[in-house]
């Protein structure tokens, strides 16, 4: 009988050769694990920081410095002491005395006598020209004007003889009166001795009353005849003057065909040709005297509201400089500059003469102590801009801040960034602007 209690043994049959590995296997080390793990993530962070800190480095980081090349640009040296400020302009000379002689009526170029360049006096006529209806016209014009003066001296002799006339019934209205009161008088004395009819004594005292009447009423009419004469003639007259100077015009006219210079000088133009009709006004030629110019020059209209009367003024006829002064200022601007005429204070250089080209300085003032530089190709007076400024006795140049204040032609006023000796590159720097600082050659 088995015993329950008992265990049977079971015995393991290896091959031979076989070799137990229980010793050898993998045994689980989960804080190896974790610390590799945080290995890794420490890595990952410190290449993450890396980065960031390259990428921060690389923002940091000046741009490269432009090498320029020195005789390239244009060098100059912040000074101290006076400044004339100044505007130039071109222009041309003119003349001071010319005159346009107009067409004063509609007609054809007949003949030219004077070309331009040719030296004219007052009298001479330039050009001829035609028109048989003006000629007509004048001789009806005058007709008309000797027809009026005979209807004035008809109306004067007229009224002249009314004027016999009443003075004729005024002597005879007076003489009546004059008899009708000496009779009256004869009867007074009669009818006192009673040598008269009551009647008849009556009779003449009325008849002395009508005469006395008629005499007055011949008297006005005497007086009003001899005043109304001029009132009448006046009409006939203002007719006769009106045709008058309607011939006379027309005579003008006619005397206008014509063409005289009107005054000593030399013919510059003549814009016509033999054969042209012209119109009332058209020019038909421009005489002026060619010692007496002035220059008209074109200022920029930024730089004109400084420009006052009576300023001085230099003028370049590129054949000698002549000294003026300011005689007007164009109120008008015309496409960006304002018209300034400069008198001329000397004798003018040989070889000038009308509508020569000429360069014109005119001097706004004085500033006695400034501090000034040449002016830079950019920047604007009453403004800040930026201006590379050389740095000591190195070969690099920095921008400066500069605060500039009134400009000349060549100079400006520094107001605030520069002091006296610093140099300053003044030519266009547009280039560098993304640079605050250069490097010279």
């Amino acid at each position: 009988m088995i015993n329950p209690e008992r265990k049977t043994e079971h015995t393991i049959v290896r091959p031979t050769g076989f070799t137990s590995t229980l010793s050898s296997m993998d045994v689980a080390r989960p804080d190896v694990a974790k610390k590799k793990r945080k290995k890794r993530i420490i890595t990952i962070a410190a290449i993450a920081l890396g980065v960031i800190v390259a990428t921060f480095a690389l923002s940091r980081l000046k741009p490269a410095v432009p090498t320029v090349d020195r005789s390239t640009v244009w060098i100059d040296t912040v000074k101290r002491g006076p400044m004339v400020r100044q505007v130039r302009g071109l222009g041309t000379l003119v003349p001071v005395e010319f005159r346009w002689l107009p067409a004063t009526t509609e007609a054809s170029v007949e003949k030219i006598l004077i070309w331009p360049g040719t030296k004219v006096a007052a009298g001479d006529v330039i050009l001829e020209l035609t028109s048989p209806e003006l000629e007509q016209s004048a001789q009806e014009a005058a007709s008309k004007a000797k027809g009026a003066e005979a209807e004035l001296a008809t109306e004067r002799a007229t009224l002249q003889r009314e004027l016999l006339d009443q003075e004729s019934k005024t002597t005879a209205a007076h003489s009546a009166f004059e008899q009708a009161k000496m009779e009256r008088q004869t009867n007074d004395q009669l009818a006192k001795n009673g040598l008269v009819a009551d009647l008849v004594y009556k009779t003449s005292k009325i008849k002395e009353e009508e005469c006395q009447k008629s005499d007055e009423i011949e008297q006005k009419r005497l007086a009003f005849s001899h005043d109304s004469i001029e009132p009448q003639l006046a009409s006939k007259q203002a007719a006769v003057d009106q045709a008058n100077q309607l011939a006379k015009l027309k005579l003008d006219q006619v005397d206008g065909l014509h063409v005289k210079a009107g005054m000593d000088g030399v013919l510059q133009a003549l814009p016509v040709q033999i054969g042209q009709r012209v119109k009332v006004g058209d020019n038909l030629a421009r005489v002026a005297d060619p010692t007496k110019l002035k220059a008209q020059v074109k200022i920029a209209e930024t730089q004109a509201k400084d420009i006052q009367i009576d300023q001085k003024a230099e003028i370049d006829t590129r054949n000698g400089v002549v000294n003026g002064h300011v005689i007007r200022v164009d109120p008008a601007v015309e496409q960006g500059t304002v018209t300034v005429d400069v008198a001329i204070d000397g004798e003018l250089p040989k070889g000038a003469r009308p509508d020569l080209s000429v360069d014109g300085t005119i001097e706004l003032e004085r500033l006695n102590d400034v501090i000034y530089v040449g002016r830079p190709a950019f920047g604007q007076e009453n403004n800040t801009v930026g201006i590379f400024k050389l740095v000591g006795n190195s070969n690099e140049a920095v921008r400066t801040p500069v605060k500039l204040g009134k400009s000349s032609v060549n100079t400006i006023e520094i107001l605030n960034g520069l002091q006296p000796g610093d140099q300053v590159i003044l030519s266009d720097t547009s280039a560098w602007d993304s640079h605050d600082r250069i490097r010279l050659n």
